[in-house]
Order: structure tokens, then sequence, then C-alpha cells
């Protein structure tokens, strides 16, 4: 009798859950840039003055890296935008690993994935959703490139 409701408990708690799997996984964007959007919709949107974007902006210039294609590079440079100073000051304090996000992430793709503004849109959406996964006190706003060639 005991065994048989330890095995009926255990079932209920196995079926809860993969149902919370199954739930979570569902609520979460499965395109770049719908994810992208997502993180940053608590981010309250007042329009800020371009002295502001200056003060909140960081540069990474001159990323050069492998595509995921043989003999395929690809040359870029940055300007994150962040919701806040707070924010500016904690990205720059792990910037090194930002570029390694970055770096990583251009690796993994292919020279057709990247190409024209769809392409662009789904590297900055890709990156806007990793990045702002390793920031505690705030959110990457806007991402714009810079410079660009893939050769």
């Amino acid at each position: 009798m005991i065994i048989a409701m330890l095995i009926v408990i255990t079932l209920i708690l196995v079926a809860f859950f993969t149902l919370w799997t199954v739930m979570d996984k569902n609520s979460q964007p499965s395109n770049p840039q719908e994810a992208a959007k997502a993180s940053v919709s608590q981010v309250e949107g007042k329009r800020l003055t371009p002295a502001q974007v200056k003060a909140q902006t960081v540069f990474i210039e001159n990323v050069l890296t492998n595509l995921a294609e043989k003999g395929r590079v690809v040359k870029a440079s940055f300007a994150f935008t962040l919701d806040n100073k707070k924010s500016k000051e904690e990205f720059e304090t792990i910037v090194f690993q930002v570029k390694s996000i970055v770096i990583q992430t251009l690796a993994d793709m292919k020279a057709e994935q990247i190409q024209g503004s769809k392409g662009q849109e789904f590297l900055i959406s890709t990156l806007m959703n990793k990045i702002n996964e390793l920031l505690v006190e705030g959110k990457v706003v806007s991402i714009s490139l810079t410079d660009y060639y893939v050769e």
C-alpha cells in the first residue's frame, strides 16, 4: 500500500515538472528578435537626448574573427547603448566578456546569416539577448553596427 502511494506521488511530481518545463519553454520566444524585445520590455521608453545617448554608449571597435565557413572573416565595430549610467559602468567592467560573446557569436555564424539588413538585425538581436543575460544593473537597449565588413 505504501509503495503504491509513493509511486503515485512520484508520477504526479514527474508530470508536474514535465508540464512546468514545457510551459517555461513556451513562454520564451524562439526568435532572437522577439527575445531581444522581451529582454528590454521592462526598460522605460523615455527618449534620450543626444548627450545622454553619448554618455550611455560604449564602443567596441575592430572585432575581427573567422566565420563558421572556412576562409571567411568578418570585421565589425559596435556601439552599445545602455539604459543608464550604472549599466554603462557595469558594461565597461565586463567589456572583455562582451567581446568574447561577440567573437563567439560571429564564429558560429555563416556569411549568408549576417548578410543584408535582416542578417545584421539577426546578429544584433542575438548579441543583445546574450549580453543582457550578463548584466545585473540594467540592459543594453540598442546595438548599432558602426563598421561592418565580411570577406
